[in-house]
């Protein structure tokens, strides 16, 4: 087993301390091989916060109980606050590789929030880096040589560390976001070139890899209807246009827009314009 850390004033002792926004505690790294176990267990947790990031093989936490077993494998960070039960292990089994980093400070929910750590949330995935190891490294060197101005130099670094973090939570996002809008656009342009033939939702959603109901959610997210709503908008629009512009009967009318049922389609032009097909030509005359 591989280990290296430091500690502010060298003291292995928690602390909590206010007297400035952001402070680093101390900052370690545990490489497990051929050590069978590592276990942590702190029933009444720490007084600071703490960050564990791990960097290869996966960990077993227990959040709530010692009967729950979670597994949150590399790429993935834990954030224990104050006070907050802990109970964890390493196994060398699973080649585990994990740095650490404890802070306090007067303004830290605040600055946790602003990089995108809700108090909601325990685990974020943020992916590996050797960015992030690098930033770990050096703040475990400034605590372990403590030269001039190296508690300001940790705070700078542990924002680094907190930075970066960040920027792969919200790269995630957006990229979650364009693969939705593309989506939603996709459904959006084949609606508006395949109204007229019998669509169904459940195939449409299927195709594209997606649940029906999920597809639908999204979908009234986007445009601000359900697929369907959104079909029979175009549907009657093109129907009114046609009513408006040609002399055709509605029974054709009917079928050109997609429906082959000239009294369902009458009553659908009815729901959406207060009046028929045959009296809003009249109107018109």
């Amino acid at each position: 087993m591989y280990i290296n850390s430091g500690y502010h004033n060298h003291s292995l002792i928690d602390f909590k301390d206010k007297s400035r926004p952001l402070i680093v505690g101390s900052c370690g790294t545990y490489r497990l091989s051929s050590h069978p176990k590592l276990p942590t267990y702190r029933p009444r947790g720490r007084l600071d916060f703490q960050i564990i990031y791990i960097a290869a093989g996966r960990a077993h936490f227990h959040f709530d109980n010692t009967d729950d077993d979670t597994v949150i494998t590399a790429g993935n960070i834990v954030l224990y606050r104050p006070k907050e039960f802990q109970k964890y292990e390493y196994y060398g089994i699973d080649k585990t590789e994990v740095y650490w980093v404890h802070f306090t400070g007067s303004d830290v929910k605040n600055i946790l929030r602003s990089y995108g750590f809700p108090n909601d949330q325990r685990i974020f995935h943020v992916g590996t880096s050797l960015e992030y190891e690098r930033i770990f490294k050096r703040i475990i060197l400034e605590l372990q040589r403590c030269q001039d101005n190296y508690e300001e130099m940790l705070t700078l670094l542990l924002r680094h560390l907190l930075i970066v973090f960040h920027r792969e939570l919200n790269s995630k996002y957006v990229l979650k976001n364009e693969y939705l809008d593309h989506e939603m656009d996709t459904a959006a342009s084949y609606f508006n070139e395949n109204y007229n033939r019998d669509i169904k939702i459940e195939e449409y959603a299927a195709s594209r890899g997606m649940s029906v109901s999920w597809f639908i959610r999204n979908f009234k997210k986007s445009t601000g209807t359900t697929p369907m709503q959104f079909i029979t908008s175009i549907r009657i629009t093109n129907a009114q246009m046609l009513l408006e512009t040609t002399n055709y009967a509605v029974n054709e009318i009917a079928r050109i827009v997609g429906y082959d049922n000239p009294l369902y389609f009458s009553r659908l032009f009815h729901k959406q314009k207060g009046c028929s097909p045959s009296e809003y030509r009249k109107l018109l005359k």
